[in-house]
């Protein structure tokens, strides 16, 4: 027999097994002896409170034991070793779930992707955090899995328009991540965890016939007769397919230049740019459980900032609990960066992006000669001041503590900071572009007054973060997922410009090899 049961629990109460299988008995009217295995199923804290609660959704089996691997989704991935062959350009999630959506749809996908295999891009990714040495093809953008493999692996997403997420989450549980993303409020994985996961995937793609290059970046896409049917990499290969899926990602700055150089139709967009911002997690920890410490029971607390500051929403993007900045730019000279947690989410620091909307208008006269690649130029102009400002050291980034960026005031020296390559004082008020600056310290203000306590000079910012989303979109038919202009060019994820974050990336790129499917069968 089973129950479904819902319980608000304390933190201690929901982590204790015996505790929580107590509270279960009570609420059921049964014996604890009766319980045989229970399955959380949701599970989100409720911080409004002086008291923080657990809100805990349960399947309870009474007198009987299941089989966990029966519980879990079983996926049919096909033999596709002789199947049509569809080019998928990138390994980020667009790219990984599309080609594993098209295993299991019967089409061999084809994956090349400039960046090395995830276990390869540990010892690059080690020396850009020493600020010893710098690759700008393997870095934490670049390489298998994307963005996303090194720089943390939240999943949760506000989109509900692109499709199921669940089946997104479902599939990183089949490949090895815990039971808990599947029933956790705000699921996130954790970039120490996430390489082997994503290697997982590749395994799958590869031993069922699909085919996986790594080092191989995308020089020119192979046009014939108005189709695309394969591509050109740096090193002179050539890949051919029946259809190619676009899903470079908002960093390859280079394939908007290339496609818009062979007179591909782009369109511009709006994006956003600001920086980083890290308190000490205990502040944040305080604030949010309205309480001097956690505790042991409470994960790191987390938060969640908007507002509108002259027409121009200004928010907080990719917030991370118990994590790090690192360093996220792929040329040498820019600073980028961006944050990410393990999946204990330990640091004792909190870092979010706190970003400006910009929408065409915004962007100063002086780019707007450059067309659809207005945006693209303002980000790389911004992205280059910040390398101007770090003194010429590397990958160090320039820096200012919270209240004195907010009253324009250079800061003496620097709190303690997770950002390895290391950070300097730098008037970021002074230098960062006049409707993004003063944007973001009227935010800061108004976000003191949600969070009190959050406007201090404990905290520190951290420039630049301007790749939370792309300022260019490859248009495409939203009946068909095609380019209009190119019959079999399929764009997709967040460098196409149609997501933001893993999981919305991932069903975006499942939802491209449907469209593949759909139209080839």
């Amino acid at each position: 027999m089973q129950l479904q049961v819902q319980l608000i629990l304390t933190p201690e109460q929901a982590a204790k097994e015996s505790q929580l299988k107590r509270r279960i008995a009570d609420k059921a009217g049964i014996n604890e002896q009766d319980i045989s295995y229970i399955r959380i199923t949701k599970k989100s804290i409720d911080a409004r409170s002086q008291q923080p609660k657990i809100n805990l959704s349960a399947e309870v089996y009474i007198h009987e034991q299941p089989n966990p691997e029966e519980l879990k989704r079983q996926f049919q991935f096909k033999d596709v070793h002789t199947a049509k062959p569809v080019l998928i350009i990138g390994a980020g999630p667009a790219g990984m779930f599309a080609a594993l959506k098209l295993v299991e749809l019967g089409m061999k996908p084809i994956v090349i992707e400039r960046g090395k295999q995830a276990r390869e891009r540990v010892s690059d990714i080690a020396a850009l955090n020493r600020n010893k040495a710098f690759n700008t093809e393997s870095n934490y953008c670049y390489g298998e899995g994307g963005a996303g493999t090194f720089s943390d692996g939240k999943l949760y997403t506000r989109s509900k328009k692109k499709g199921d997420s669940n089946e997104i989450f479902e599939l990183f549980h089949y490949h090895g991540a815990s039971d808990e993303i599947l029933f956790e409020a705000h699921p996130h994985i954790g970039s120490d965890l996430l390489p082997g996961i994503v290697g997982n995937m590749s395994y799958t793609i590869t031993s069922h016939g699909g085919e996986i290059y790594f080092d191989a970046r995308m020089k020119e896409l192979i046009i014939e007769n108005g189709r695309a049917v394969g591509c050109i990499t740096a090193d002179g290969r050539i890949f051919r397919a029946e259809a190619v899926i676009l899903a470079t990602g908002h960093s390859a700055h280079d394939i908007y230049e290339m496609l818009h150089a062979q007179g591909i139709q782009l369109e511009q967009k709006g994006f956003a740019m600001g920086v980083r911002v890290e308190h000490p997690q205990a502040l944040i920890d305080s604030i949010q459980y309205h309480c001097p410490a956690r505790g042991d029971y409470l994960p790191a607390a987390n938060y969640s900032l908007v507002e509108q500051i002259d027409d121009r929403g200004v928010y907080s993007f990719c917030m991370c609990p118990g994590g790090r900045i690192v360093p996220a730019g792929t040329s040498e000279e820019e600073i980028v960066v961006n944050g990410m947690s393990a999946s204990r989410r330990n640091s004792p620091f909190a870092n979010s992006g706190m970003v400006v909307e910009i929408r065409p208008e915004d962007i100063p006269e002086e780019f707007r000669q450059h067309g659809v690649l207005a945006g693209l130029r303002f980000q790389q102009h911004v992205e280059r001041l910040a390398f101007i400002n770090n003194g010429g050291k590397g990958r160090v980034a320039p820096a200012q503590r919270l209240v004195d960026f907010v009253k324009g005031k250079v800061s003496a020296d620097l709190p303690e900071c997770s950002y390895m390559p290391g950070v300097i004082s730098s008037p970021l008020h002074f230098w960062l572009p006049e409707h993004i600056s003063r944007r973001l310290r009227e935010a800061f203000r108004r976000f003191d007054r949600k969070m009190r306590g959050y406007l201090t000079n404990d905290a520190v910012v951290v420039a630049v973060e301007s790749r939370s989303s792309s300022s260019v979109r490859v248009p495409r038919d939203p009946e068909t997922g095609e380019h209009p202009q190119i019959k079999g060019l399929f764009p997709a994820g967040e460098g196409s410009g149609y997501s933001g974050g893993i999981t919305s990336s991932a069903i975006d790129g499942q939802n491209a090899a449907i469209h593949v499917f759909s139209l080839m069968n």
